[in-house]
């Protein structure tokens, strides 16, 4: 068995190429003539709706299931006539790890290594995820987001050139999802491609170079997050409350501000110049001698994007 350290890949200008890719399940067409390219080198999310149609299309692209019609190829392989050369390629950290809850964690490195014909060093991939002080402990007596981090190591194992991720961070709590998120951003930089699909946008927006957004089987929108947010024209938006009861119209005229909204005791200010209308603002509420409570600025994100262009929740 090889065993190699981890050193970046030539590059290529795509790892994943994908045109008018059809699937259906009787009258039901899962993926609906989608098209798109992934870049080597970058970190690619999908997100969507439940239903929408990544999970199949992630399916057809690791070639587990074939697709009716359209093409798709993963660093100039085809996913079915090429399965077993892809698989040494390629590494999947799934939604629900189902891993034998008294194996240790090195066993599992080390069965998994057992799997390939090549496959990196253990103890340097232990040390990459802080796991070598975990590497006697059992699989059941881990955190879960050490157990996140040993199911990535072990799609990992066999210096894949592609890694899919499902759901990264669903289940972790906030402080285990951003070290999670440095985790990956590490990855990447170890050369590898990153195909993620998540249902929290924060996390696509933090992460992706690019994020496709799915609804009813076709890819909708396509872009950096930067730029599908600056597609949308979507407003900045600064709530906050007061210590005392105001007639609301005392603040409707305020210099940048396009609406004005009020729940309960929260005024919500809808602008495209927050910097100019938080100045009014505070200048406004000096002059009164209002004390502004729970004062928040929320810019436009990748949230705002998927519900203009879906009009639904991400987990709907």
């Amino acid at each position: 068995m090889t065993k190699t350290s981890f050193i970046g890949k030539e590059k290529v200008a795509t790892a994943i190429s994908l045109d008018n890719v059809v699937k259906r399940y009787g009258k039901l067409i899962a993926v609906n003539g989608v098209s798109f390219d992934v870049e080597e080198g970058e970190i690619f999310g999908l997100v969507g709706p439940n239903g929408a149609g990544k999970t199949t299309l992630i399916e057809l692209i690791e070639g587990l299931r074939p697709s009716d019609s359209g093409y798709i190829s993963v660093f100039g392989l085809d996913p079915l006539k090429d399965g077993p050369k892809l698989k040494e390629i390629m590494g999947a950290q799934l939604q629900a790890t189902s891993i034998y809850e008294r194996i240790r964690v090195r066993e599992a490195m080390e069965l998994f290594a057992s799997f390939y014909p090549k496959t990196v060093d253990i103890d340097e991939l232990l040390h990459i995820f802080s796991l070598t002080e975990k590497s006697k402990s059992y699989y059941k007596d881990l955190s879960g987001g050490l157990k996140q981090r040993l199911a990535i190591a072990l799609a990992l194992v066999n210096d894949p050139q592609i890694l899919f991720l499902d759901e990264l961070t669903t289940g972790l709590d906030p402080r285990a999802r951003r070290n999670m998120w440095d985790f990956i951003q590490g990855v990447r930089e170890k050369g590898k491609t990153i195909f993620l699909t998540t249902h929290y946008m924060e996390e696509a927006e933090r992460l992706c170079d690019r994020v496709g957004i799915m609804d009813q089987g076709r890819l909708i929108a396509l872009g950096s997050p930067k730029d599908l947010i600056q597609g949308i024209s979507a407003e900045s938006k600064i709530s906050f409350s007061l210590d005392q009861r105001i007639d609301i119209k005392e603040v409707e005229y305020l210099e940048g501000m396009s609406k004005l909204e009020q729940i309960g005791d929260k005024l919500i200010l809808y602008t495209n110049d927050p910097g100019k209308v938080l100045e009014e603002l505070v200048t406004l509420a000096h002059k009164k001698g209002w004390e502004l409570i729970d004062l928040n600025m929320e810019k436009p994100n990748l949230e705002d994007v998927f519900l203009t262009l879906t009009g639904k929740e991400i987990r709907d």
